[in-house]
């Protein structure tokens, strides 16, 4: 992945759960990163549904209600700005079938074109790296460190933000993983030389050798993100000598 390109992490609320079925947006947001580091920019919108009613099960997600929402501007008055902020960047999005199909229907109502942007769905490639666990945004979060303990609903910013954090996390990931084409003996020999990068010393009872953040990298690449309970740094392993 080209560490100078901007990527967009997107999210979206709505009134109900089926874009085809005449349920509109009523949030979006959004963050854009580069070189796998937040920049400060970032698109938010309340968004009004033009007559289009918040379904309870929505409202127990975000918690925008038809009342709250009655006096924001409609999307065809926003869609320029967010046009205009995500310009040619990738755009990643969690389970991004279902924002886009609500992206896609506002901009048909404006008569305008399809987004022409790569869309990349974290949600793939979470169940890809992290198969037969659960995915959502908020596992994620816990799973990679991502403090998400200040939201108390889902909003279309907050959410944006933390899918940033999760996709930076996941990414840097990326770059010390092997390809699928690798032998078992590339395999060995990589965790060997990263093993190797560890200064050991010799004690008489249990060490506890703390990780830098390399090793940390590597570590959560081939064996997945742990901490040792009891510790607030993660730790590779004890050595006993």
């Amino acid at each position: 992945m080209n560490q100078s390109e901007d990527i967009v992490a997107l999210d979206t609320e709505t009134t109900g759960f089926h874009a085809n079925g005449g349920d509109r947006m009523v949030e979006i947001g959004a963050v854009k990163i580069r070189g796998n580091m937040e920049t400060g920019e970032t698109f938010h919108r309340y968004i009004n549904p033009q007559g289009r009613k918040v379904d309870p099960g929505a409202l127990a997600v975000h918690n925008l209600s038809d009342d709250f929402l009655k006096d924001k501007e409609p999307f065809r008055r926003i869609v320029d700005d967010f046009l205009k902020f995500v310009g040619g960047a990738k755009i990643v999005i969690h389970n991004a079938k279902f924002d886009m199909g609500f992206l896609n229907m506002e901009f048909e109502r404006c008569n305008r074109p399809a987004l022409k942007n790569e869309i990349i769905d974290s949600l793939t490639v979470a169940k890809k790296r992290y198969a037969g666990q659960r995915n959502t945004l908020d596992a994620l979060c816990t799973r990679l460190g991502v403090d998400a303990s200040g939201r108390e609903y889902h909003g279309a910013l907050i959410d944006s933000l933390l899918l940033a954090r999760v996709w930076i996390k996941m990414t840097r990931l990326d770059q010390l993983q092997l390809p699928d084409t690798a032998t078992e003996a590339e395999t060995d020999a990589v965790v060997s030389a990263v093993l190797d990068m560890i200064p050991r010393k010799r004690r008489g009872s249990g060490l506890v050798v703390p990780a830098t953040a390399v090793e940390i990298l590597a570590h959560e690449s081939f064996f997945g993100h742990k901490l040792f309970k009891g510790s607030d740094k993660p730790i590779l392993w004890k050595a006993y000598e």
